[in-house]
């Protein structure tokens, strides 16, 4: 029992630093820098179809009304709904979003593909915004890494500044879009 202790104690032991050449080396830290700004920028990729249905640009308008949610366990849902568009005609069958109730009624837009429906509005805009704030979190410390990997020592202070900002803004973002999603 007492070494199990023993483990934990020496994991918060200090290690040494890393020597030359046991750091990615140029051509690596540039690999793990685009990988990095790849998934930083991803999100915001991702986010576009969600944000064209959220503010109408794209989609057919309507009234979803969230039919049955059957509870698939650990906190995940399948939502069906009922889609009657605004011009007129037959109830189509949907896909709801997970975070729905049944017997919800609210505006949405179908998409394209007329498969799921997507809620409009403020709280459809927000919570297609959850993802671009998360890649804002994501590339908020990068200017602060490009200055330390380049060797540059000015600019450093803001840096961290800027990357303590971004991190709180996107903080906000995912949280306010979250809420959004769920209410």
């Amino acid at each position: 029992m007492s070494s199990a202790f023993d483990d934990i104690a020496n994991a918060f032991q200090p290690v040494p630093a890393p020597g030359p050449g046991r750091t990615p080396g140029k051509v690596g830290m540039a690999i793990l820098l685009v990988l990095w700004t790849g998934l930083g920028v991803l999100p915001f990729v991702v986010a576009v179809p969600g944000l064209k249905l959220a503010t109408g640009s794209i989609g057919v308008p309507g009234t979803l009304t969230v039919v049955s949610c059957e509870d698939l366990g650990q906190g995940r849902y399948d939502c069906k709904g009922a889609f009657a568009p605004d011009g007129g005609g037959d109830a189509i069958p949907v896909a709801a979003s997970p975070d729905s109730t049944a017997g919800d009624v609210r505006r949405a837009r179908l998409t394209p593909e007329g498969d799921r429906a997507v809620p409009t509005g403020i709280s459809g805009v927000l919570a297609a915004l959850t993802m671009p704030f998360l890649g804002v979190g994501v590339l908020g410390f990068l200017p602060y890494v490009l200055l330390h990997v380049s060797g540059a020592r000015r600019g450093r202070r803001a840096a961290v500044v800027l990357g303590c900002l971004l991190t709180l803004v996107s903080l906000a973002g995912v949280v306010v879009g979250m809420v959004a999603a769920y209410s």
